[in-house]
């Protein structure tokens, strides 16, 4: 797979296959691991100033914050999939 990107929301862009998760910010238990990123310079807040709305767990450990539902940028994700599968195909 070659260096695919996708967007966060807002024209903020991540390497796809740099992520290892995607969450609800909901849970205490991510809300502190978000706090405790914040707290440590590790979390990169991608929301222009809106309500989180999906953590992405990266790879270098790094927090990234998305005003995106985790389901619409799972949905990115797979469609770039998608199109990287077809491409290769021809189809």
């Amino acid at each position: 797979m070659g260096k695919h990107f996708i967007n966060i929301g807002f024209g903020n862009i991540v390497q796809l296959d740099k992520i290892i998760g995607i969450v609800s910010p909901e849970a205490a238990p991510i809300k502190r691991r978000v706090q405790e990123a914040k707290d440590s310079g590790m979390a990169i807040d991608a929301t222009c100033g809106r309500r989180t709305r999906a953590v992405l767990f990266m790879e270098s450990g790094h927090l990234m914050l998305s005003a995106l539902l985790p389901e619409t940028i799972a949905g990115r994700a797979e469609g770039s999939l998608e199109s990287e599968i077809m491409n290769k195909n021809n189809i």
